[in-house]
Parts: C-alpha cells; sequence; structure tokens
C-alpha cells in the first residue's frame, strides 16, 4: 500500500528539505492529537528545515490513540497538515517526528524509559486540563483522581501523567542524568504553573528529597499557542486525500495563523524557535490573557448560542450579522477593558479574529468548541467578570455567554433537538437538568463550585444579571436574546 512515504506527491506539496536520519527523540511529547500536529510539531519542522539539526519529536501516547500512531509508523512517521485560507490551500508533510510510543502497542515500561534517554532535553504536553489531574477549587494535584491515586499506590507503573514525569525524572536523577524541560502547550491559564503544580504534586507524595531536586532543577516555562485546528473529518480527510493523491490517516486540517509566545526558561536547550516566527519573552500570562478572553471568549459565546441557534460551525455564525457583531462587541467593549497587556492594538486583533473566525474554508464546529465548557469557562469568562463586578462596568454579552452556556450543559436545543453534551461534569448537569425547572435552573447550576467558586454564586448582581439573561434565551431563543442585547 502506498502511503506519503512512498508515493509521489504533487510538485505544489511543500516536502521536508532537511535529513531526517539524522534526527534524535529530544523532545518527548505527550499527546499526539490534533493541534499539537498543527502547531508545536509543525513550527519545528519549520526549523529544521530552515538550518536543520536533530531536534527530533518522539510521540507518546499512553492508553488510547494506537490505531493512529500504528499509522504514522506505517508512513514513516511523516504526516500532512493542510493549511486552508480563504483564497487557496497549501499541504505541508511534516518530517519532525522521527519515533512514536503506545502503551498498547509498546509497553508503559517503554514508554517511562523513553523519558530517560540522555538526549531528552524537552518533554511537552498537549493532554487538555483533564491530563493534569488539578483540583479546580484547589489548583494542586487532585489525590482522589482514579489514576492519581493509582500512581500513588505503583509509582514505578504510573497511568497519569504527572505519574509518568515524575517517575521518570526520579529515574533520571538516581543515574546522574540531567533533568529535562516540562513544556505545557495546552490552552490553559499559567500552563506552566499547572503542570508544575502537577509534577511537584506528585513527587511530594513520593518524597520531599525528590520534590526539592524537581523544584531547583526542572523549568516549567508558560506558553500562549494560537491556531484554530478543526478536528479532523471525513470530508477533511477526503480533501486532503484529493490534493495528495494517496490517503493520509494522521493528517490534519487548520487555519493559515499560527502564533507561539514561550517564556524563554529551558534548562536542557531548545531548538532555534526563532527562526518559525515563534515569540520568546520573559512574561507570557498577558499574551495568554488576552488570547483567552479575547479569542477563546468569544469562540465559546459563539460556540454555545450559535449551536442552540442551530450555526453548525463558526464560520456559519460569522454569516449572521448578529453573532458577528456581537463577538466583535463581546472582544472589544468587555473583554478588552479587563487585559493587563501593553503595546497590542487590541481593536486590530479583534478585526483579525473575525476575519479568522468568518474563514469558509475551515469547518470548525460549534459543538466541538462547546465541549468540556466546566474546564473552559473560568478563564474565559468569569475571570473577565469578576473584573467589571469590582469595577462596575457592564458586561451584558458576558453574561449571555454564561447563560447560554447553561442552556446548552441543559441538554436540548432552540428547536427542541437533544444535545450531546460532552463535559467531564456532563453527569452532574443531567442530574441538575433531571432534578430543577427552568426557573430553578441557574441557581442550581450556580452550585457547581468547581465552575462559578464560592464568590461569584454569593453576588447578587452577578445572579441577577445570568438569571435575565437566562430567562431572556428561554422566552425568546438564542438568535433573538444575541438581538435583543445588542439593542439593549
Amino acid at each position: 500500500m502506498k502511503t506519503i512515504a512512498t508515493a509521489p506527491l504533487p510538485e505544489s506539496v511543500r516536502l521536508p528539505r532537511y535529513d531526517r536520519d539524522n534526527l534524535r527523540s529530544r523532545i518527548v511529547h505527550f499527546g499526539f492529537g490534533a493541534f499539537h500536529r498543527a502547531h508545536q510539531a509543525l513550527l519545528t519542522d519549520r526549523v529544521l528545515n530552515a538550518q536543520g539539526g536533530d531536534w527530533g519529536i518522539c510521540e507518546i501516547s499512553l492508553f488510547s490513540g494506537d490505531k493512529l500512531m500504528t499509522q504514522l509508523r506505517e508512513q514513516n512517521h511523516l504526516f500532512t497538515v493542510l493549511e486552508k485560507g480563504a483564497n487557496g490551500n497549501e499541504a505541508i508533510i511534516i518530517g519532525a517526528v522521527n519515533e512514536c510510543l503506545n502503551a498498547k502497542l509498546d509497553s508503559l515500561a517503554a514508554i517511562i524509559e523513553k523519558f530517560c534517554e540522555p538526549q531528552v532535553a524537552i518533554v511537552s504536553l498537549t493532554i487538555t486540563e483533564k491530563g493534569y489531574c488539578i483540583d479546580p477549587a484547589t489548583g494542586k494535584l487532585d489525590l482522589n483522581q482514579p489514576r492519581i491515586a493509582h500512581d500513588l499506590q505503583n509509582p514505578s507503573e504510573p497511568h497519569s501523567a504527572p505519574g509518568i514525569l515524575v517517575e521518570a525524572l526520579h529515574r533520571r536523577r538516581e543515574r546522574g542524568l540531567a533533568p529535562f524541560t516540562v513544556l505545557s502547550c495546552d490552552n490553559i491559564p499559567d500552563n506552566g504553573h499547572v503542570v508544575k503544580n502537577a509534577v511537584l504534586g506528585m513527587a511530594q507524595q513520593r518524597s520531599a528529597e525528590l520534590a526539592t531536586w524537581i523544584s531547583e532543577q526542572v523549568s516549567f516555562p508558560g506558553t500562549m499557542v494560537d491556531r484554530i485546528v478543526p478536528a479532523a473529518t471525513d470530508e477533511s480527510l477526503a480533501e486532503i486525500t484529493q490534493t495528495l493523491g494517496v490517503e493520509d490517516p494522521c493528517a490534519i486540517s487548520c487555519e493559515p495563523f499560527i502564533q507561539w509566545v514561550v517564556e524563554d526558561n529551558f534548562v536542557a536547550g531548545r531548538p532555534e524557535w526563532e527562526v518559525a516566527g515563534v515569540q520568546m519573552v520573559q512574561d507570557v500570562l498577558p499574551w495568554e490573557q488576552m488570547k483567552l478572553r479575547m479569542l477563546n471568549g468569544s469562540h465559546s459565546f459563539l460556540a454555545y448560542l450559535g449551536y442552540l441557534a442551530g450555526f453548525a460551525h463558526i464560520s456559519d455564525c460569522m454569516e449572521d450579522t448578529h453573532f458577528r457583531t456581537a463577538a466583535r462587541r463581546l472582544m472589544l467593549d468587555e473583554q478588552a477593558p479587563t487585559l493587563r497587556i501593553t503595546d497590542v492594538d487590541l481593536t486590530a486583533y479583534a478585526d483579525s479574529l473575525i476575519e479568522r473566525f468568518a474563514n469558509p474554508a475551515l469547518k470548525h464546529r460549534t459543538w466541538q468548541i462547546a465541549m468540556d465548557g466546566s474546564q473552559k469557562l473560568p478563564q474565559r469568562m468569569l475571570d473577565g467578570i469578576r473584573v467589571h463586578l469590582q469595577r462596575g462596568t457592564p458586561w451584558p454579552l458576558l453574561a449571555l455567554g454564561i447563560a447560554g452556556w447553561m442552556r446548552y450543559a441543559s441538554g436540548v436545543d432552540d428547536a427542541g433537538e437533544p444535545i450531546d453534551v460532552r463535559d467531564p461534569l456532563a453527569d452532574k448537569f443531567r442530574a441538575i437538568t433531571d432534578a430543577s425547572n427552568e426557573s430553578e435552573r441557574v441557581a442550581a447550576l450556580l452550585e457547581l463550585k468547581e465552575i462559578f467558586g464560592t464568590d461569584l454564586p454569593q453576588n447578587p448582581e452577578f445572579v441577577k444579571a445570568i438569571t435575565s439573561a437566562f430567562a431572556l434565551i428561554a422566552r425568546k431563543g438564542a438568535h433573538q436574546a444575541v438581538i435583543d442585547t445588542l439593542n439593549s
């Protein structure tokens, strides 16, 4: 069977220009998902194309992804990224990955030993919020999480990312090997501190001495990542097959825009990502906050209200004048004033986001963006609302966004059709919906302290605004609620 590694490809397809035989597994990456393929792996590939080198990536997946990794091996670890712009597409074959390991295909022991190889300088992660096993109420490692509980009983055979990282660092320390940098590339606030809290929390359960060594020797840089990468579909894979003339089951489509802002704090070296346009900075947090509130916050707003109103894709929302106006007003009137970033033209940034959202070539599903809302709402919307409450400034669209999430989490759209709600707290949502009527729904959902904390449910202004917005959607539907809120 021909693959992208053996089949002749069209001249328009961009191929690796470096000697892949020189690659060594200097980066070990948790989570061979869509975003990583179209972001960190692609940017590392750009560095290799610019100057060569040996910065190869070994991909790790634990208890899923075995089919994908089997396919990756069959095509010599090459895969395709199709950048889809409004005016045309470009196919790029990524060659930066040189190895992959999976717990089902290989063994957990082989995976842990890979982290212990002397040349490994960076361990990076895209494992989503859930993978760090952090208790959202405390910001510390959740010792009751099943995989964490397993790892505490079986430290040499860990099942969680924090457990594997600590066991690997323990072995490196015992063998006199240098530590590595732990680099979170997940779209979560202060991701460097999140993974540091997870690792140190696990290490402290094992040994105070080990925890001290990790704290002193290992770096945990913060990052801000930005690129719209819809999940692969049969349609997107078929389009890539047509472009290449051969199937690539590991391929992914994305927008042309890409940004990566990284805290420059690496204890064992790094690729010269600057040559690929990566911004190496001393403080990532202002950039991260800007992106989470202006891009991700408006994305979530469109996802919940758009889905309720019957829009399948973000670009469909952008074709509606009212949704488009609401998204831009949310960014500039309600999110931008809460930011700490300086020397950035936020109006130009908002306009660029609207243009990206409107890209008709990307089929970014509102349902996909709506997933895991309980993990996303605090940083995307609630933190900004807290600023407004403190200042006494208005936030009607943020209120509508939270109310839209509440309607979505209740499991029925404006047409009366059931919603497949995907969320770690989905069982709690169903229980709340079953036990409450619409007039009780807001109060019942506000009792979820892992989302709203203890401060917001005690704030009368917050409760009143969300209750009013929820009632508006229930009465008139999401689309009319957006119009009414814009006109109020």
